[in-house]
């Protein structure tokens, strides 16, 4: 599974759902039970997972070959509880997390490329 970006991409979307699941279950016991710790660990669990997701969508989009609205969707569909998974199956369906082989270089690859031109 984490042999391929498709993969990465799965198991952060998966962790990042499950971490806003915990976090909206913590705030659940915080404001009907008066128990507030819940909330400052899975916060803090759910802020590294979210920013990990971030990271993930703005490394393997490239690669994948996304266009920019998929890439824009995928992080969108970050702030939503579990909508990072309903993202990613809706990506899996449309054939978006498969390994496309170019020609044509990739974004990152036009950044470098940019960057070698201007150094």
């Amino acid at each position: 599974m984490l042999r391929t970006y498709a993969g990465w991409f799965r198991l952060v979307a998966i962790a990042e759902a499950c971490s806003w699941a915990g976090l909206l279950i913590a705030m659940a016991f915080k404001y009907g039970l008066g128990m507030p710790t819940g909330v400052t660990v899975l916060g803090w669990v759910h802020g590294l997972v979210f920013t990990g997701y971030v990271v993930t969508c703005l490394v393997v989009f490239s690669p994948l070959r996304w266009s920019f609205p998929v890439l824009v969707a995928s992080l969108v569909s970050s702030i939503p509880p579990l909508a990072s998974v309903a993202f990613e199956r809706w990506a899996n369906r449309r054939g978006l997390l498969t390994w496309r082989d170019s020609a044509e270089p990739t974004f990152w690859g036009r950044v470098a490329h940019v960057l070698r031109t201007l150094n």
